[in-house]
């Protein structure tokens, strides 16, 4: 019987369970090592991760998206005649624009992790509609046949109708952009993860505040000869009219023999600017945004800004648009349609650089033959050259020749005169034979001072 009620309290632990679910993330989220509790909203409070954020969302947001579709010769065009354009350049459903559809999940990725968004679909399959979905409401699970589902718990937020109503999604209603994560289908939160550096970062910014709060004066010590019967009507009413930044420099009058003693430490010896600078980078290092983007141009110069921006598009910006151009690739076109379209970003405009670099670039790609007039003026959002007037002509140097031709001149004998053409023989036979005529028909006298010499009149 005793064996019974122990068992039944004690059970032995069940096989690990193949579950993703989203909610059993939240407990990376909470207090940090610096004191301060620290979540996705929180850290939005911070000045540094907020211009992270806002940064990275809104370059993906405004980067040019366009849907392509091949072409027989291998080229590619843009699929202007596809639903799926519409919705992705311009307006994904009649609430919002393109640009505002994109900096929401962008948002909802470099905090909590994942992106969601509801795919509507016609009777085709075809989509119609996609409406962006809050990730801390969303769970990722697997059932009892091992298959992925999206269970979402609605709120009065998203329609005064929904109280907390649970919705099972299948994966193919469901847009799921992942970060960076352990498993490969859902991404962990770079705030959680980075919560003790932000918390540390929240301390510093509520130390400062409170700092000048008491008129950047340390704490002190009210010290009385006697004893005080209500010292907390001696310390409110000291705080009343000495404490905050407008009551700074007042003269203190002391009565009955008490005396102020101040205690702390001066912010030189506390470090405390060179901290909040420190974790201002620590922030801008989580998020891999260069310094002179969130305002630190300490070690900025005009000669390597521009390769910091272009190092942002490169290593920060480029991952973040593959992870999008693929999952939209995979959740939102037909079977049938993977290997006919894909999605573009273009981020040509971000890595233009000045415009001496790019006419530069264009000289060259214009003079070796690889690039002509209109490719050119389409990069520079400029109107196209007529083709009749030569505007899609490939043109190159007169003086390169192909590389087995190169060397041909050297099999040449060196004292061997080129061959001249038969018409210019024939001229200069008709020249000359006219000259000895001329001089036959002058005097004796003269024909014999000059004579004929060389086939000239001497």
């Amino acid at each position: 019987m005793c064996m019974g009620i122990f068992s039944g309290l004690f059970k032995s632990r069940d096989k690990p369970q193949n579950r993703t679910s989203g909610s059993g993330y939240s407990f990376f989220f909470g207090g940090s090592t610096a004191g301060k509790n620290v979540n996705e909203r929180s850290a939005m409070q911070m000045t540094a991760v907020y211009s992270c954020v806002r940064i990275l969302a809104e370059a993906v947001a405004g980067l040019p998206l366009h849907l392509y579709r091949y072409k027989e010769d291998g080229g590619k065009e843009k699929a202007l005649d596809h639903p799926l354009y519409h919705l992705l350049h311009d307006e994904p459903n009649p609430e919002m624009s393109s640009f505002v559809f994109r900096e929401t999940l962008m948002t909802h990725l470099l905090l909590w992790g994942n992106a969601y968004a509801q795919i509507i679909r016609n009777g085709k399959g075809e989509v119609i509609a996609l409406y962006p979905l809050m990730p801390n409401r969303m769970v990722v699970d697997r059932d009892t046949k091992g298959r992925l589902y999206y269970q979402y718990t609605t709120s009065t937020e998203d329609a005064p109708t929904m109280k907390g109503v649970t919705v099972n999604l299948p994966p193919s209603d469901v847009l799921h952009i992942p970060g960076l994560g352990f498993d490969g289908l859902v991404g962990y939160s770079p705030i959680a993860m980075a919560k003790n550096a932000i918390g540390m970062a929240i301390a510093c910014e509520e130390y400062g505040a409170k700092f000048f709060a008491n008129g950047a004066a340390p704490g002190g010590v009210l010290e009385h000869p006697g004893t005080i019967k209500d010292p907390q009507r001696v310390r409110e009413s000291w705080q009343s009219t000495f404490g905050g930044s407008g009551n700074s420099n007042k003269i203190a009058v002391l009565e009955e023999g008490m005396k102020y003693t101040p205690i702390g430490i001066s912010p030189e010896q506390a470090q405390f600017l060179e901290t909040r600078k420190f974790q201002v980078n620590e922030i801008a290092r989580i998020f891999r945004v260069p310094p002179h983007m969130v305002g630190d141009l300490e070690k900025s110069s005009f000669s390597n800004i521009e390769q910091q921006s272009l190092e942002f598009v490169k290593y920060t910006l480029d991952p973040w648009v593959i992870r999008w151009e693929q999952t939209i690739h995979r959740s939102l076109l037909l079977p049938d349609e993977k290997s006919q379209y894909f999605v573009k970003f273009n981020l040509e405009g971000l890595l233009r650089g000045d415009y001496q670099s790019r006419m530069n670039g264009y000289a060259i790609g214009r003079q070796n033959g690889w690039m002509s007039a209109n490719d050119i003026r389409e990069l520079e959002n400029l109107d196209r050259i007529p083709a009749e007037e030569g505007g899609d002509l490939y043109l190159i140097n007169g003086n390169m020749l192909p590389l087995k031709d190169a060397g041909a001149f050297a099999n040449t004998e060196p004292d061997r005169v080129p061959a001249k053409p038969k018409a210019l023989w024939e001229e200069d036979e008709q020249r000359s034979e006219r000259a000895f005529h001329a001089c036959v028909e002058t005097s004796d006298t003269e024909l014999a001072r000059t004579g004929w010499k060389g086939g000239k009149c001497r």
